[in-house]
């Protein structure tokens, strides 16, 4: 498959697992904006296996974007991992995090998959940004490491010293927003051809075609019939 067939797929995966799991979310019993988006897929909730589903999904469509991308290629692999970790092991119910509340081992691993996950992204878009050629990339990644940078800081902050609540709900759903634009941007600008790869070597002819050099006729005339030079 080509880079440009991988981006368009990489695209087309991203953008229907976060759907899936936006319908997940909306579509579950209470508000949806409160709360961790993971407690969508803990035992009990009505679409926990199709909000799963869609984060795996998602999983995948950022391992292709990682096949097509080769700078940060490496970082998607490993955030694919690391999402496709945290859809396979929900936390239990309303996603306890120490030290506020009492843990099991499926919440450590899932919460730390999910932390981890976000800080290999943002690796991702700091190598990108580093590397890329084309403008359009690169200002789509600037953006987004200008918002994920420090939303991702006071999102960490807020769980730790307040633990779950209306400004950590907030955070994690602008943090996972911005996370999703950048992916799909950046598989389309691939796509495209926008992939920040160099472009290639400049055309020194201006477009025109060389003339050809006039070949001597069987009669050993030149052109216009002017005798050719022994």
């Amino acid at each position: 498959m080509t880079r440009t067939r991988l981006a368009a797929a990489a695209a087309l995966a991203v953008t229907g697992g976060a759907g899936v799991m936006l319908f997940a979310l909306v579509a579950q019993p209470g508000a949806w904006w409160q709360g961790y988006v993971s407690e969508a897929g803990t035992a009990g909730r009505p679409y926990a296996l199709v909000y799963r589903l869609g984060l795996v999904l998602l999983a995948a469509g950022v391992a292709l974007l990682g096949r097509a991308v080769p700078r940060a290629g490496l970082f998607l692999l490993v955030a694919a991992v690391l999402a496709g970790t945290s859809g396979v092991v929900p936390c239990s119910d309303r996603c306890p995090l120490p030290p506020y509340e009492p843990t099991t081992p499926a919440d450590v691993v899932h919460t730390a998959a999910s932390i981890l996950g976000m800080a290999v992204l943002a690796g991702a878009m700091a190598v990108t940004w580093f590397g890329a050629v084309r403008p359009a990339l690169r200002r789509l990644t600037a953006v987004a490491l200008a918002l994920t940078v420090p939303l991702s800081g006071a999102l960490g902050l807020t769980m730790l010293f307040a633990g779950r609540g209306p400004a950590s709900a907030q955070l994690e759903r602008v943090v996972l927003v911005v996370a999703v634009s950048w992916l799909v941007g950046t598989a389309l600008l691939t796509a495209s051809g926008g992939d920040g790869r160099p472009a290639g070597p400049p055309d020194r002819s201006g477009g025109r075609r060389s003339r050809a050099t006039p070949s001597r006729t069987r009669s050993g005339r030149g052109p216009r019939g002017s005798p050719a030079r022994r």
